[in-house]
């Protein structure tokens, strides 16, 4: 696989001096020394650090959303309450959209096609994190900068149609030539200046936001499938981007090094373990104890038992004994020089699955599917088990998991999904597609009081953000138009 590692860290100090809309105080003071004027910028200056902070943004807001679906807990099993998910709003409002302005103003003026391609994939991807964060969200007006200070929100209904408009966009524009000499090279974080990957990813990326408006009817799983059926063809396409020993990943840094230092840290929770370690789906061949992928996540110390702490409880597994799960030292996630992850070839392979499982009239119980549904469940797992460097012949042969097309349930989808996913913000929005139900999502139980986070909405899953403190002090007025409470489903969700 080749790597993508960060190239040129320090022009993440160069950001334009068209910030986003909604911060009276980035007018207030004066402009940093080491801040370049847009007329100074290239758009190989400008797309390093998009793509970098898109990244940061997608971990930004796992930060809380890993803990809603119990991908990990806070040390010892606490909860997570309500957020406002301010790190996220700080990459795409004063860090992405803003610099994407200027790449796409200077894409046209050099007729650049390519380049826009790529910064309108960019901006589908930003804006759909954020709006599935938020529901409503400023973005036809966010990035007039002094001009308007206090922008009005768009619907999710209206991001939703934005994305799409964007992707097809890039679509048809990678789907052409491009004559204008600019041509995407290794300020390209993520697929080194191959815009046929990117073209893949256009598609890919445009089939996952189909998924999600599926249950909602705005879209059908036919949809998904026509469009995925143009999207990642092998690992190869995986939406990756590395970190160095110079830069080292987030993930290690906040667990790895905090743990090591003594501070704060998380640990993984049990709904991840037990869907790893037989609990939920007992292995039946004899050959299998737990899936591959598990100490490649995490570690127990050398136990022999691997016991995730429950979500709420005070450093307990589910059978009341002490937990012993926390993140792995060298993990996939948590090494040094180790990725972070958009979306994946094995993410669009369960994307094919669940939409062929639902195109057959299938539903949260049903039981049975088509040889199309079953084969791409298989081959989403193998691409995980290629994705993360293990071995995973006997898992993919045991009867647990290859129960065959006639007994092929919606769980044993989105458990592979859950498990490939991890430390993916969009294993949220599943949670919510299908309503946190645990038919879905076996096993899966809300969180405990005695170390939640949260006394108002206890007992109640978490569907939102609410929006950041700051924005609430710059834009009151199209704030409190419209906040809803963090437990009322987004748009889509309704």
């Amino acid at each position: 696989m080749m790597r993508k590692y960060i190239y040129k860290i320090i022009i993440l100090s160069l950001f334009i001096t068209v910030f986003t809309a909604c911060s009276d105080d980035y007018f207030d003071v004066n402009t940093p020394s080491n801040t370049a004027k847009l007329d100074q910028l290239r758009m190989q200056d400008l797309l390093a650090p998009v793509i970098h902070s898109t990244m940061e943004g997608q971990r930004s807001a796992e930060l809380s959303f890993g803990n809603y679906v119990q991908n990990f807990v806070f040390q010892g099993g606490g909860a997570a309450g309500q957020t406002t998910a301010s790190g996220l709003w700080t990459q795409v409002y004063l860090y992405i959209l803003p610099n994407i302005d200027a790449i796409n103003e200077k894409a046209v003026e050099n007729g650049a096609v390519h380049y826009k391609a790529v910064a309108d994939i960019l901006t589908a991807i930003n804006l759909g994190i954020a709006t599935d964060t938020w529901d409503n969200i400023p973005y036809s007006d966010a990035t007039d900068g002094p001009d308007n200070n206090f922008p009005a929100f768009d619907t999710q209904e209206q991001i939703y149609a934005s994305i799409f408009s964007l992707l097809d966009n890039a679509i048809n524009a990678l789907e052409g030539p491009d004559d204008s000499g600019f041509t995407l090279g290794s300020e390209d974080l993520i697929y080194g200046g191959d815009t046929d990957k990117w073209l893949r990813a256009a598609y890919t990326i445009k089939a996952r936001y189909q998924l999600h408006l599926v249950q909602k009817g705005e879209t059908t799983a036919a949809d998904v499938l026509t469009t995925i059926a143009n999207g990642f063809t092998s690992s190869e396409d995986d939406f990756l981007m590395y970190y160095d020993d110079k830069n080292i990943n987030p993930w290690y840094s906040a667990e790895v090094l905090a743990k090591n230092t003594g501070n704060a840290h998380n640990d993984i929770a049990s709904q991840l373990v037990s869907s790893m370690n037989g609990d939920y789906f007992p292995f039946e061949s004899g050959t299998v104890s737990i899936d591959p992928r598990l100490p490649i996540f995490a570690d127990n110390g050398g136990e022999v038992e691997w016991k995730g702490y429950v979500s709420g409880s005070v450093g307990l597994a589910p059978d009341g004994t002490d937990a012993n799960t926390g993140f792995a030292v060298d993990g996939f996630y948590t090494s040094i020089d180790a990725p972070l992850m958009l979306i994946s070839y094995a993410e669009a392979m369960f994307i094919k699955a669940e939409a062929a499982f639902l195109a057959n009239g299938g539903n949260a119980t049903s039981i049975g599917t088509t040889t199309d549904a079953y084969n791409a469940y298989l081959d989403g797992i193998t691409a995980s088990m290629q994705m993360y460097g293990v071995d995973g012949t006997d898992y993919l042969a045991d009867t647990a998991i290859n129960v065959g097309e006639s007994n092929l349930m919606l769980q044993h989808i989105m458990k592979e999904k859950y498990i490939h996913n991890f430390l993916n913000p969009e294993t949220f929005v599943d949670f919510r597609r299908y309503n946190f139900s645990d038919e879905v999502f076996k096993g899966l139980t809300i969180r405990e009081e005695e170390a939640s986070d949260d006394n108002e909405y206890f007992g109640q899953w978490f569907r939102r953000a609410e929006y950041p403190s700051s924005e609430v002090n710059r834009n009151e007025e199209n704030v409190l138009l419209n906040q809803q409470t963090p437990v009322t489903p987004v748009w889509w969700d309704n």
